[in-house]
């Protein structure tokens, strides 16, 4: 897999955005068959900032419904990235 390809978008909700400010950790969506080595490898290419821990949570898809049709949504994986502490936020993710 290219390291392109492995961030999909970054995760921009209240949580993340606590995470981002006090403890310089980033949330990314990531693709499904993404390795922790393999997202730490593409944040410090795409991003130029050093990563000193990733963690990684599997979220299932959401049961969804249209009248009396039931779907579901497709699973998802999301990355917790903290960086270095001398390391900044990389300012193509702050948010004015």
């Amino acid at each position: 897999m290219k390291l392109t390809d492995v961030i999909r978008r970054p995760l921009v909700t209240e949580k993340s955005t606590l995470q981002r400010e006090l403890q310089n950790v980033l949330v990314f969506q990531v693709h499904i068959d993404a390795t922790k080595i393999e997202i730490r490898q593409a944040v410090e290419l795409l991003f130029g900032a050093k990563v000193a821990d990733v963690r990684t949570a599997s979220q299932h898809g959401k049961m969804k419904r249209q009248g009396r049709f039931v779907g579901r949504r497709s699973d998802w994986k999301k990355a917790y990235v903290k960086l270095q502490a001398d390391q900044k936020v990389p300012d193509i993710l702050e948010i004015a």
